[in-house]
């Protein structure tokens, strides 16, 4: 690096620092949100009763449920944007020890989550699983190689080069999945190139299934364009450290997220908008709605001060790997353990909700309950000043 490179990279990062010592409040909140509609959508009393909102669009289209994954990826490279400023003036070494430990550690968690709790009952017997099938793929496992990813990309090629990064990505998975796709329907199901590339590097018995074939909407191919949704997260951090939580920070923001929602609504039409896919025009909409967002709470939070009812969402935000976790874990418990005939979160479901609500009504108590249960846990954890960090 010449010694103009050095000085101009230094007062960047000093400027920085100057500006953001701390991680602003909105990102805790955001990060927060995320969580707790993530616990809700994945928990409800009944899969087969469920309201419209909490589902994931059947294929193409879009939910609200559907912006969840994409804006805890967001909130990731916000994060980001902090976390990797004291890399700026290390050696490599470190730079790669740290991202390398980190998406190891993420993956593994992810893997060990699938595995829980590593028995299964089969014809009313507990057997171990078999390990040789369990599911590669993941939440955690997308999150540890977007991560991956995105943290090389912006910390090699700097602003400009991730801007590049993320637009070629963009532009070049909708060629592969056109030209590789089935020339009849390239965006089907069975026809389209994420699941062609998949299955050549995964077999079959390791990929998801609940789309009623081998096809994993966490997959390899499909984790190109979700690292755009790192990098933007990353941008925006950038942006608002420089800019500081004023309101000409707010309506810039508001701005693009507006234009980027438009410019997928736009590209929806050749390119539609898919989540299994994770479609480049899904990368936009969901980066779009996640700065719209972002920009909202900055402008109630940081700028007009209102701040009572955040202290909900950052029990969420302070330890969100671990409520995320926990969540499963607990889950997946309540699911295996068996009161008669019935599983333990079957006869909760039954007896505590069912008993005085219906239908989808009940089914939603029941996922906000568990919701605020994993709460209590996070708000404990935050009053003792408990983190867990990866």
């Amino acid at each position: 690096m010449n010694k103009t490179a050095m000085v101009r990279e230094t007062t960047e990062a000093g400027l920085l620092k100057d500006n953001a010592s701390e991680r602003y409040l909105s990102l805790d909140v955001l990060r927060g949100m995320t969580i707790a509609l993530m616990v809700v959508v994945n928990n409800p009393g009944s899969w087969g009763s469920i309201y419209a909102p909490f589902k994931h669009a059947a294929w193409h289209g879009f939910t609200v449920t559907d912006l969840v994954f994409p804006s805890f990826l967001f909130v990731v490279g916000n994060a980001m944007s902090f976390s990797l400023r004291k890399f700026s003036l290390q050696p490599d070494s470190v730079f790669l020890k740290k991202v390398f430990k980190r998406t190891a550690l993420i993956f593994l968690i992810g893997l060990f989550l699938t595995l829980f709790p590593f028995v299964t009952r089969l014809d009313g017997e507990i057997v171990l699983k078999d390990f040789t099938a369990v599911r590669i793929m993941g939440v955690l496992q997308r999150i540890a190689l977007c991560y991956f990813i995105a943290s090389l990309v912006v910390h090699y090629l700097k602003y400009k080069g991730a801007a590049i990064f993320s637009i070629v990505a963009l532009l070049s998975y909708w060629a592969i999945m056109y030209f590789f796709g089935n020339p009849n329907d390239p965006y089907s199901l069975e026809g389209n190139a994420a699941l062609k590339f998949d299955s050549l590097l995964i077999p079959d018995q390791n990929l998801y299934k609940g789309f009623g074939i081998p096809f994993d909407p966490e997959g390899l191919l499909s984790t190109l364009p979700a690292t755009v949704n790192v990098i933007a997260g990353y941008f925006a951090g950038i942006f608002i450290q420089k800019n500081g939580n004023n309101l000409n920070t707010v309506i810039k923001l508001a701005l693009v997220g507006g234009v980027l929602v438009i410019l997928a609504l736009l590209w929806d039409t050749s390119f539609p908008i898919n989540k299994p896919l994770w479609t480049s025009s899904y990368v936009l909409h969901s980066v779009g709605l996640s700065v719209l967002i972002l920009s909202g709470l900055i402008l109630i939070i940081e700028i007009a001060g209102l701040v009572k009812w955040t202290f909900f969402f950052e029990a969420f935000g302070k330890n969100p790997l671990f409520i995320f976790a926990l969540a499963t874990l607990v889950i997946k418990l309540l699911s295996f353990i068996r009161i008669g005939d019935v599983s333990l979160q079957k006869w909760i479901y039954d007896h505590l909700f069912l008993s005085w609500s219906e239908g989808k009504t009940a089914s939603l108590l029941f996922a906000l309950s568990y919701m605020l249960v994993m709460w209590l846990v996070g708000f404990w954890m935050d009053k003792n000043k408990i983190y867990v960090k990866v």
